[in-house]
C-alpha cells in the first residue's frame, strides 16, 4: 500500500523539500520517518517547509548552470590516451576511468569519477564518446582518442 508523504530534506531518486510524493507503507514507516526525511503531509509542514524547498531550488538552478559551462567545456574537449599494442594489433589491458579523469586532470578539468559513464573498459584502439553526467539534466560528451604507443 502506498501513502503520500512530504520531503523534509532531498531524497536522490525521490525529490527535494517540500514534494509530496508517493511511497511504499513500509519505507515510510521504517526509512523515511525515523530518519526525519520525510512526514504525514499537513498544511503546517507544507508552509515550515517552503522556504527551504525554495532556497534549494535556488541552488539546483545554479548548480545547473555550473554544470552547463562545464559541460560546454568537455564536449570542446579530446582526450588522446597511448596504449601500448601488440604483435597482433591488439591492446594490452583496456583504459578504465582512472585513465580518462588523469588525462581530464592534465586539461585542468576536475571531474568526479562517479559522474563518468563508462559501463565497460575500452579494450581496442579508435575513438570514443564518453558520457559525463555532470547534473540530473545535463551530461557532457568527451572524446577519447585511444592509440598505439610510439
Amino acid at each position: 500500500m502506498a501513502i503520500e508523504v512530504l520531503l523534509m530534506d532531498q531524497v536522490e531518486g525521490l525529490g527535494i523539500e517540500g514534494d509530496i510524493v508517493k511511497v511504499a507503507d513500509g519505507y515510510a514507516r521504517n526509512f523515511l520517518f525515523p530518519k526525519g526525511i520525510a512526514s504525514e503531509v499537513t498544511e503546517g509542514k507544507k508552509r515550515q517547509i517552503e522556504k527551504k524547498r525554495l532556497e534549494r531550488l535556488a541552488l539546483l538552478e545554479k548548480e545547473k548552470g555550473a554544470a552547463l559551462e562545464l559541460a560546454k567545456k568537455i564536449d570542446e574537449t579530446e582526450c588522446t590516451i597511448s596504449v601500448k599494442v601488440g604483435d597482433n594489433g591488439k591492446m594490452f589491458g583496456s583504459v578504465a576511468i582512472p585513465a580518462i579523469l588523469e588525462k581530464l586532470q592534465e586539461k585542468g578539468l576536475e571531474i568526479d569519477r562517479t559522474k563518468v559513464i563508462l559501463t565497460t573498459p575500452l579494450h581496442e584502439l579508435g575513438v570514443f564518446d564518453v558520457a559525463i553526467k555532470l547534473h540530473a539534466d545535463v551530461t557532457g560528451t568527451l572524446k577519447v582518442w585511444i592509440v598505439e604507443e610510439k
